[in-house]
């Protein structure tokens, strides 16, 4: 599982600093999630292929987290983009960006499709043979949802040494790595258990941008591997946190370690501070494994 941030601070890009956007790779699907302005060109500097992209997510309709959707839509056309693009986000996004579209006289030459999400409850959005991905709902000035991605159980690995010697017809080897006892070439029943080994463990992943302290999530992310919090502000000016419904890093810290994360990724700075390096501090008054979010900088799990 990889993470690449292309952006990851509030409010307005700045010459170093880009809003909030970042691509997911697991288990191979490459999901973009949210698309602040300059995302394209994020994407270009760190090399990501355009036509990998089949699924963005989009948390909420504040700009910072969305004005380079359309952008992104229209270079896709540029490039005669053939495959299907799916957009999950709030109601609206579609009259958004096909309002954009039609003024500009600008379609796509491939299948766009949006789904939007309406719910205040966790809903089940995207789904195929390997991942599921569910949102999250936050507490913000708008209808927000984060979104967890979880990697389906794998086959379980097959000793094909231990399948022949127990003398497993060949046939079989499909249904073993299913998790299926077999009967052998002699008529006797293997178990699944002798003659394979578990799969590697699923991974997952959730992402929480925007939202004020909200511990209604914690059941939702339990045991998650990597969870990226927003840590708009320091404990200092936490006052200001409950005003806009944004979450510090302490808070963020201790919706890790009631929901038993493995690693807390903090991001979506405010731009008044210099040194992001205190909101590691303060989150590690309380939760140990804390990473800092940083434009550019990728991740693997």
């Amino acid at each position: 599982m990889n993470l690449t941030i292309l952006g990851c601070y509030s409010a307005t890009p700045r010459t170093l600093n880009n809003t909030t956007s970042q691509v997911l790779e697991i288990n191979n699907h490459m999901f973009l999630i949210d698309c602040g302005e300059g995302t394209q060109v994020q994407l270009r500097k760190h090399k990501i292929k355009f036509n990998r992209i089949k699924h963005i997510f989009i948390s909420h309709l504040h700009g910072d987290h969305f004005f380079g959707l359309v952008g992104l839509i229209s270079t896709f056309r540029l490039l005669t983009r053939e495959a299907d693009l799916h957009v999950y986000g709030p109601k609206g996004i579609k009259e958004v960006v096909i309002l954009q579209m039609k003024l500009a006289d600008s379609w796509t030459n491939y299948n766009l499709y949006f789904h939007e999400l309406t719910s205040n409850d966790s809903e089940l959005i995207f789904e195929d043979e390997k991942v599921e991905v569910y949102t999250i709902p936050l507490n913000h000035r708008v209808y927000t949802n984060g979104f967890l991605f979880k990697e389906k159980t794998g086959l379980r690995k097959l000793d094909v040494y231990a399948a022949e010697k127990a003398e497993i017809n060949q046939a079989y080897f499909r249904k073993l790595t299913q998790g299926f006892d077999v009967v052998n070439e002699k008529g006797v029943l293997i178990s699944n258990e002798l003659v394979t080994k578990a799969a590697a463990k699923s991974k997952s992943y959730a992402f929480c941008s925007d939202t004020m302290y909200k511990e209604d999530i914690i059941p939702l992310i339990q045991n998650t591997d990597v969870l990226y919090h927003e840590s708009t502000f320091l404990e200092q000016h936490s006052h200001l946190a409950k005003k806009t419904k944004h979450a510090t890093a302490k808070e963020a810290a201790s919706i890790a370690k009631q929901a038993n994360i493995g690693t807390l990724l903090l991001g979506h700075y405010s731009t008044r501070y210099n040194d992001i390096g205190k909101f590691k501090d303060e989150a590690k008054e309380l939760f140990d494994n804390v990473e800092l979010a940083e434009d550019g900088k990728s991740f693997k799990f």
